[in-house]
Formats: structure tokens, C-alpha cells, sequence
């Protein structure tokens, strides 16, 4: 049997301001063909359907958009909530899709009742472990404690006893967002740690045939079994190198499953791209010219902060989305900064405003700027004698 796995659209979530409504769209539009495409038997979604609990109006439409997309497939798909959805918001309805083949999977409750599919081999039980919170599923699971590794535990001993009752043979899938040992995250994605602890152990999926995870942006396997399928789009700079993809699996009866990525298209990719170097270097050299159009990270090097880096950069470079200012390190020069109360000690309120002045702009204050900053300060010095013989 034949699945594509995805997971973590984020629906309604911009990119530094940027809207990402359109490419989207596109995104889902891409799922459905590539399922029909590839002749697969079922679709996972697994988690972070939305970017917010409370998605905006135009994520509303897109799900709509989505659903029926996944409707006309003909093939039943099977979608858990992640730790950004609001679980109650997303199962309206769920009763009702279930009947055009949308299965959605919401209620930590129903984890164990899977959706149930065959194919020549035998029968496959399909489950929906949505994104567990802690402190709210521990006592509805009767989990030993508030920490994600207990209440994931709890829910998918649940699918296995379900399962053992099953027709022997039975293949068993399992859909999750969680945090899994061994994987790695990236800064899109939202933190969902209890007490620091955020990871849970990949030896709560024991038996499992195949585990459809969800929560991590980038594409990775954490056993030959469980994988993340990634986000198909990248949602912060750092993601910039990721490969996006979907993720296609071949279940058969009893030899080892087989997984392939299928990466997408150019046109879905977003335009990302890092720039470094000096202000003037970067507006100036003719080697960039062909990132007029993309979106960029930029770091300045300057010694100096420029004046107004943002609106001269995007002079040249419209979609200059996230700017830092790292000066270059001199050859000889120092790095170790003392502490700011190293910095305070023994030093007069002049030397502290120059002193801001300096670590603010890169340069200490000019002639005509001292003479300002000496008269400010001794106007402060006088008010406060003023005081003391009042």
C-alpha cells in the first residue's frame, strides 16, 4: 500500500511580512496532483495545519480550498492537529469530512480508533496521535506523568492494544507531532518543551509499521520507520538550505517498508538567499545583480552601523527582509568584551555618554557632539546641586 506523507503547512503564516497565501495554495494544489500522480492509497497530514490557534480568515479559506481538493481525491486522507492548531477549531466537522474520505484526527480520545484500509495483502489500521499538550492529556490518558514521553507513551499503548485485537497481520501506521530523540529542529519551529524537556524517546513507537511525523521543517529519518516529512515550505532563513519535499511510502506485507522523497518543483520554493559584506560592497558590486528579486537575509560588516541600511538596501534589493549588523573582526583586535559594569567602573557620566555614542554608531562623538554632551551633562550636574540645596 501507498502513502504520501506531509505535514506542518502553517497555513496563514508570512514569511518577515511576506504573503504566502498564493504559493500556498500552490503547495496544496501540489499534494493533490503528485497523490494522484503517483497512484498512492492514502494521505498523511501530520500536524500544524494553521500557523495560529486562531487562524486568520484568509487560512480559513485555504483549508476550505484544501478540503476540497483532498474530497475529489478519492482516497481517504487522514489529518491530525499539531501544537499551533486549535484542536476543537479544526475537528468541526470531523464526523461529517469522514463520510468524503477526510478523516480528521483531533481528539487525543480517538487516538486508538483507527481508519481502517486493505489492498491485496490484508488490512492496514491507520492512527491519528494528534499533538499531545502535557498538562492537558496526562489525566484523559491516564498517563504516569506530565511530560511528553508519558502522555506519548500512554496514547500509543492504546493504538497497540487496539491493534492486538486486530486480524493477524494486520500493518499498522501511526501519524504524530511530536519531537522524537535523534531528530534535528531548526528556529521556525514553535518550542513545545515541559520542565526543558521537550523530546520524547523513538522507542514509544515500538511496533509500529511506519510512523508519519510531524512538528520538525526539515525532511529526516529517525529509523528506517520513523520519518518526518518536513515542511514544504521554508519558514525562516536558516531553512534556506533545506531540501523540500513530500514524502511517499511503500507498505508492503511483510518485507521492510521503503521511503522516498519526492522533492518539489522550482516554482515552489521561496526565493531565499544571504548576503554579507560591507553597505556599500553589497549595493555597489554587480556580482548580486541577480538577486534583485529574491529574499534576503543580510549581514552588514561595516565597522560602523550605516545610516539607514534597510532603505538604501532596498533601493537595489526590494525584498530585503531581516537585517544584522556583525562587524568584521580586525586582524590583532581584541574580542573579549568586558562586562558593562567593567565598562561603568570608575568612569564619569561623560565618559559613559561617549562611550554609548561609540558602541551605538561604531565611532565615538565629533568635536562639535562633545561640546554638546559636556553642556548636557553639566546642566544635569547643576539641577542636581540645585536639589541638594533646596
Amino acid at each position: 500500500m501507498r502513502f504520501l506523507h506531509t505535514s506542518d503547512w502553517h497555513l496563514g503564516r508570512r514569511f518577515h511580512g511576506e504573503d504566502l497565501t498564493d504559493i500556498q495554495r500552490r503547495v496544496i494544489d501540489h499534494v493533490c496532483a503528485t497523490a494522484r500522480a503517483r497512484d498512492v492509497d492514502a494521505l498523511l497530514v501530520a500536524g500544524d495545519i494553521y500557523d495560529r490557534a486562531i487562524p486568520s480568515l484568509d487560512a480559513v479559506r485555504l483549508f476550505s480550498h484544501a478540503l476540497e481538493q483532498l474530497a475529489d481525491l478519492g482516497i481517504p486522507t487522514v489529518v491530525i492537529s499539531g501544537n499551533h492548531d486549535s484542536a476543537h477549531r479544526l475537528g468541526v466537522g470531523a464526523g461529517l469530512l469522514a463520510r468524503a474520505g477526510v478523516h480528521l484526527r483531533t481528539d487525543p480520545g480517538q487516538a486508538a480508533v483507527p481508519v481502517l484500509l486493505a489492498d491485496e495483502h490484508g488490512p492496514v489500521a491507520v492512527y491519528g496521535v494528534p499533538y499531545l499538550e502535557p498538562a492537558l492529556t496526562r489525566a484523559p490518558l491516564d498517563a504516569e506523568a506530565a511530560s511528553h514521553q508519558a502522555v506519548l507513551t500512554a496514547a500509543v499503548d492504546r493504538v497497540r492494544a487496539d491493534l492486538a485485537g486486530r486480524p493477524a497481520g494486520t500493518r499498522s501506521v501511526v501519524l504524530a507531532h511530536a519531537f522524537v530523540t535523534g531528530a534535528s529542529g531548526c528556529e521556525s519551529e514553535r518550542d513545545i518543551s515541559v520542565g526543558g524537556v521537550a523530546h520524547a524517546g523513538a522507542g514509544v513507537f515500538a511496533g509500529i509499521d511506519y510512523v508519519a511525523l510531524g512538528h520538525l521543517h526539515g525532511a529526516q529519518q529517525v529509523s528506517s520507520r520513523i520519518h518526518y516529512s518536513g515542511a514544504p515550505l521554508a519558514y525562516c532563513f536558516s531553512e534556506s538550505g533545506h531540501t523540500k519535499s513530500l514524502t511517499l511510502i511503500d507498505l508492503p506485507p511483510h518485507t521492510a517498508t521503503t521511503v522516498t522523497r519526492t522533492e518539489l518543483p522550482e516554482p515552489l520554493r521561496l526565493p531565499l538567499a544571504h548576503l554579507t559584506g560591507r553597505l556599500e560592497d553589497l549595493l555597489s558590486d554587480p556580482a548580486h545583480d541577480s538577486l534583485a528579486e529574491a529574499w534576503l537575509h543580510v549581514t552588514l560588516t561595516d565597522a560602523a552601523r550605516p545610516y539607514e541600511p534597510m532603505a538604501r538596501l532596498r533601493q537595489r534589493f526590494p525584498h530585503t527582509l531581516d537585517l544584522e549588523h556583525i562587524p568584521a573582526v580586525i586582524p590583532g583586535q581584541a574580542t573579549d568584551s568586558p562586562t558593562y559594569r567593567e565598562r561603568l567602573r570608575g568612569r564619569g557620566d561623560l565618559d559613559i555618554t561617549h562611550d554609548f555614542i561609540t558602541a551605538v554608531r561604531g565611532s565615538g562623538p565629533d568635536e562639535e557632539e562633545a561640546g554638546l554632551l559636556q553642556e548636557a551633562v553639566d546642566a544635569l550636574h547643576a539641577r542636581a546641586q540645585e536639589k541638594e540645596t533646596v
